[in-house]
């Protein structure tokens, strides 16, 4: 044990000799890059805006500290569901009661699903 311990300062000393003899690297200047000139008309434009806004994020950053708090007190077994206050055990259901707490607090997340019964009437 005693030889490894004393290869690995070695090494460590030999590496930071090397590093203090190496010479400093020098800057080196880049020609600077033509402008583009924008020629786009205004359809395009419009049309971009449209495809942004379609992918834009789902779910706020807020939903998903709001799953991921929930998701550690499951691990920890803390989370207790609603009425019964039994131990939450899946991770479904870690995920349904932060996404719900979430949209309780007003942050941005997806409509519920309706069930097939509800759909029908």
């Amino acid at each position: 044990m005693a030889t490894k311990k004393a290869a690995k300062k070695a090494t460590k000393k030999a590496v930071k000799k090397a590093a203090k003899k190496a010479p400093a690297k020098k800057a080196v200047k880049k020609a600077p890059a033509k402008k583009a000139v924008k020629k786009a008309p205004a359809k395009k434009a419009a049309k971009k805006s449209a495809v942004k806004k379609a992918s834009s994020r789902k779910y706020s950053p807020k939903a998903s500290r709001s799953v991921e708090r929930e998701m550690k007190a499951m691990k920890e077994g803390k989370l207790k569901s609603g009425r019964s206050k039994k131990k939450v055990t899946s991770k479904k259901q870690a995920i349904a009661i932060g996404l719900s707490e979430a949209r309780k607090a007003g942050a941005k997340v997806p409509a519920k699903k309706k069930s097939a019964k509800k759909k029908k009437k």
